[in-house]
């Protein structure tokens, strides 16, 4: 009986320490809330906060060159790119869980009209390229000033 327990024990420590192979790798995130559905242009900024899960936490770049958070704006046809700082330390392999928040000025009107709606598309990309998945926000209305 004790050589069986033994044997199970090693089996068991040989798993712990062993890596884990169903590690999601590529980032997760969601909006928590919007600071505002209805906004000034040039005078109100919108203030996005969104979670973030990644199983092996390479999230964020050390090269301030290098953008990692992708917004789009629907009425446009490309999207603005944002620096994002490492988020846990660079070569760890770890799962992180946690809250961006972006802070968007000077959202304004592209056409003639008094208000416009949009919403903004939002993904975010690992430092070994893999992109999450994509999540928006509410519907923003923009007032003209």
């Amino acid at each position: 009986m004790k050589r069986i327990l033994n044997i199970t024990f090693i089996f068991f420590l040989l798993n712990a320490c062993s890596k884990d192979d169903n590690v999601q790798t590529a980032p997760s995130i969601k909006i928590l809330g919007v600071s505002a559905t209805d906004i000034t242009e040039f005078t109100d900024s919108l203030v996005i906060d969104l979670e973030y899960t990644d199983g092996d936490g390479d999230i964020g770049e050390s090269d301030p060159d290098k953008n990692s958070l992708y917004i789009k704006d629907r009425r446009l046809s490309e999207a603005d790119y944002y620096f994002v700082k490492p988020l846990s330390p660079t070569g760890s392999e770890i799962k992180i869980t946690g809250k961006i928040s972006v802070k968007m000025k000077n959202t304004f009107l592209l056409g003639t009209g008094n208000t416009e709606v949009t919403r903004f598309d939002i993904k975010l990309r690992d430092r070994a390229g893999h992109w999450s998945n994509t999540t928006n926000t509410p519907e923003i209305t923009i007032h003209r000033k």
